[in-house]
């Protein structure tokens, strides 16, 4: 859900009409009455959204509502372009402003509007993890954090040491799992030291190393990141058929297409399948399994950036502010994103140069 009743209050105080689709909110304990009594009118369906100047939404919009879209429209969302040439053909044909959250950048080059998902999604994989190594799942039947008598708990991997990658070492050294974390920033690994004190290993990141930790791991958590751009494959097809049987990879580098060779995207009500014997979880918007959690993290950080462009409009607010223009992906028709244009080969425009010309 991409807003909350405080959110639409917030809005309506600087009094911006805000519509909310009929049930959105339900399923996470919002009712519609929550919306209204904070101001905001609710409406049928999507077509009635779409005739709004600014969508705030969490995912991208779906095929069916392609056509709904209109020029000159603001799309605040998480977009993920770079693995979505259809959706990225739609929102440049409509002519869309697309600025995608995962994109925005702070002033230290952290991304504020992708850490709150990022965070919720870290500490499910090790969850989701756990679960899938159950026998049931056709996991190992390894219990994460053993039991006394037994000679080791299970060894968790995880690859890459951002948001989701030290939210899910928080989760797994909790449970008590022997926990390591691989990444190429070895300054990220030395803070990674200091904050665990000692309670996990790290390792610089290499084909090699990668193969030696998942051929005797229990779990590996996919969690590299490039921002807007494919993820590196980094598991590779070679590495999956030596890992142990009934092993579990959590990839939740999925939203952009994956780091493992053999993921593919699968959803909350089938989350795994096998690929070599090998459990693979790969749902794509992961968080959506805590919906009322992810929502209130993720609007707490959208907020002041929505009230920022409904203020002043789009133009203004991307040109004074060139952390929120790293968002900007599309934007009447042209790719403003360096990463998207090269991976779906679109020319690239400066999204400065854009702006100003309008």
């Amino acid at each position: 859900m991409g807003a909350t009743p405080a959110m639409v209050k917030a809005l309506r105080k600087v009094r911006h009409e805000v519509l909310v689709q009929k049930d959105a909110g339900s399923k996470i304990g919002f009712e519609n009455e929550d919306y209204e009594n904070a101001g905001a009118t609710v409406v049928s369906g999507p077509e009635k959204v779409y005739t709004a100047d600014m969508i705030i939404k969490v995912k991208e919009s779906q095929p069916s509502e392609y056509p709904l879209l209109k020029e000159n429209q603001i799309l605040f969302c998480y977009l993920h372009l770079a693995l979505d040439p259809k959706q990225t053909e739609a929102l440049l044909k409509q002519k869309v402003v697309g600025i995608t959250f995962e994109t925005v950048v702070d002033c230290k080059g952290r991304l504020p509007l992708l850490t709150p998902m990022s965070e919720v999604a870290g500490r499910i994989s090790i969850q989701a993890g756990a679960n899938a190594l159950h026998m049931v799942s056709g996991g190992r039947g390894i219990l994460l954090g053993g039991v006394p008598g037994v000679l080791s708990p299970g060894k968790v991997v995880i690859i890459g040491g951002g948001i989701v990658g030290t939210q899910g070492a928080k989760m797994g050294v909790g449970l008590g799992a022997d926990v390591t974390i691989l990444d190429t920033n070895l300054q990220r690994l030395r803070e990674l030291d200091d904050l665990f004190e000692g309670k996990l290993r790290t390792l610089y990141s290499t084909h090699v190393t990668i193969e030696e930790e998942l051929m005797n791991c229990d779990l590996v958590v996919g969690a590299a990141l490039i921002p807007g751009k494919l993820t590196p494959k980094l598991i590779t097809k070679e590495i999956v058929k030596k890992m142990k049987h009934g092993s579990v990879i959590v990839d939740v580098a999925i939203d952009q297409g994956g780091c493992a060779e053999t993921s593919c995207s699968t959803t909350h009500s089938d989350p795994i399948f096998f690929h070599d014997d090998v459990v693979h979880y790969c749902v794509a918007n992961m968080p959506g399994a805590c919906a009322r959690t992810a929502t209130i993290a993720l609007t707490n950080s959208v907020l002041p950036y929505a009230l920022g462009i409904a203020e002043v409009g789009y133009k203004e607010a991307l040109l004074s502010d060139p952390l929120l223009r790293s968002g900007m992906n599309v934007c009447l028709g042209k790719v403003t994103n360096e990463h998207v244009a090269h991976d779906l080969n679109y020319d690239f425009h400066d999204p400065e140069e854009v702006l100003k010309s309008l």
